[in-house]
């Protein structure tokens, strides 16, 4: 049912009955097509609803519009640009797996492609809206080392955490180098492009969408929303687009992406609306041939036990991020070098899963978002067999659980707290859901 009140919401009088509205909490509504949307939201994104009812879907939305009533109460703010360049990504990556854009907007049923993106910012940006606020309320939280303790002596033996296979990853990369000359072929370009626009009235929407090898901006011209107190773009971006005035186009520059030209549209305030071109110059065979080489000779000298694999990185990766640390990854999950087997990427578990401790891979040919192509190759060390948790041995995962579970504890009073203080409408249709929080004030 739909309540729509002729008075403040809070006030539970003068309410009229209009069809669609599944619940009020606060300043915010539930609409049966929430709950539709959120269906869709899961099925599009390849995730199987089988065995999820209206009811978990309902519950987790009430959730999210408690914390965000909140969230707007304790003026926590998010940051739209970012929300914008993600929700553009996302859809992209949506109309590829569902076929095209025309197919994605027939799915959500909606009459264009800007409602379809309006109505993923506001999914998006009310989503960004209750994790803010989850974050605000376990931010301080912290666990002592006699909390851990107490944490794991609470645990039966029997239900202890099984703990799967670690070990550590090492890698070596080698990237193709590109020719000064493919470099100045993409400058040249560039700066015909930005010569065409200016003198000849071309459009840079046009060339951005016909050429630009950035794909998640290339299907709308290239544009980006950012803002100067907190970009997502990278620093060279950045300083070349909050140096320009508006309808101005840079000279070429680079980023680690490749070369770029921008075109600032509009500024307003701290956002700034702008429109890149991105070139990548091309790697020819040659080149290609001779980093397989390159790294083939590497892998044969730490075989033959002339060369260790952490001094080899060191001395020729070409990865940044890992080569000053042996070639070691970090797990993006837990920040530390230990990564669990069967919870590891599954193209990286598919090239080290047989590997035995110290032993080297074959080459393998990789890709990136910067490099299309790049050569690998992979080791690993200090594995450490499927086995019950020990605290000693187990400490750091054990002292995570441990704040986990403190912070859930938080979570759930903070909960508790709210729903008994916050206006909550659930439609009669709704009541009869056996929810986990005390949504219905019993």
């Amino acid at each position: 049912m739909f309540f729509i009140s002729n008075t403040i919401i809070g006030q539970d009088t003068n309410r009229v009955k209009i069809d669609g509205v599944a619940a009020v909490i606060g300043d915010f509504v539930v609409l049966e097509s929430d709950i539709d949307k959120q269906f869709a939201q899961l099925k599009v994104s390849g995730v199987s609803t089988k065995d999820i009812t209206r009811c978990q879907i309902f519950g987790k939305l009430l959730e999210d519009k408690l914390y965000q009533h909140h969230a707007v109460q304790d003026s926590i703010v998010v940051n739209n640009a970012e929300i914008q360049s993600y929700v553009d990504q996302q859809i992209d990556m949506f109309a590829q797996q569902i076929g095209s854009m025309d197919k994605l907007i027939e799915y959500y049923n909606k009459s264009s492609e800007q409602e379809l993106r309006t109505e993923m910012f506001e999914l998006n940006k009310n989503s960004e809206l209750a994790k803010k606020m989850q974050e605000s309320i376990i931010q301080d939280i912290e666990v002592t080392p006699e909390e851990v303790r107490q944490f794991f002596k609470l645990i039966p033996k029997a239900d202890r955490p099984i703990f799967g296979t670690e070990l550590r990853v090492s890698q070596i990369v080698i990237i193709p180098k590109t020719t000064e000359e493919e470099k100045e072929k993409v400058v040249d370009r560039l700066r015909q492009f930005k010569a065409d626009v200016v003198e000849n009235g071309a459009s840079f929407v046009t060339k951005a969408v016909l050429y630009s090898d950035d794909l998640p901006s290339r299907r709308n011209g290239g544009k980006y929303t950012i803002n100067r107190k907190r970009s997502p773009m990278v620093k060279e971006f950045n300083e070349v687009a909050f140096s320009l005035e508006e309808g101005e186009i840079s000279e070429p520059f680079e980023t680690e992406f490749g070369y770029h030209i921008i075109l600032l549209e509009k500024i307003r305030g701290q956002e700034y609306d702008v429109r890149h071109i991105l070139l990548r110059p091309k790697v020819n065979s040659k080149e290609i041939k001779e980093a397989k080489e390159k790294i083939e000779n590497i892998r044969e000298r730490i075989v033959s036990g002339d060369l260790t694999f952490s001094d080899a990185a060191r001395d020729a990766s070409d990865e940044k991020e890992t080569k000053y640390d042996g070639g070691l990854l970090i797990n993006p999950e837990t920040q530390d070098y230990s990564f669990e087997l069967t919870k590891m990427d599954p193209e990286l578990y598919s090239q080290i899963s047989n590997l035995k401790e110290g032993e080297i891979s074959i080459v393998y040919q990789d890709e990136d978002r910067v490099n299309p192509i790049k050569f690998k190759i992979l080791s690993v060390s200090n594995r450490y067999d499927e086995h019950v948790a020990d605290f000693s041995k187990d400490y750091l995962k054990i002292q995570k659980l441990a704040l986990q579970n403190k912070q859930l504890k938080e979570i759930e009073k903070w909960q508790d707290d709210k729903i008994n203080e916050t206006f909550i409408k659930i439609s009669m249709e709704h009541r009869a859901c056996n929810f986990y929080s005390n949504w219905l004030k019993k």
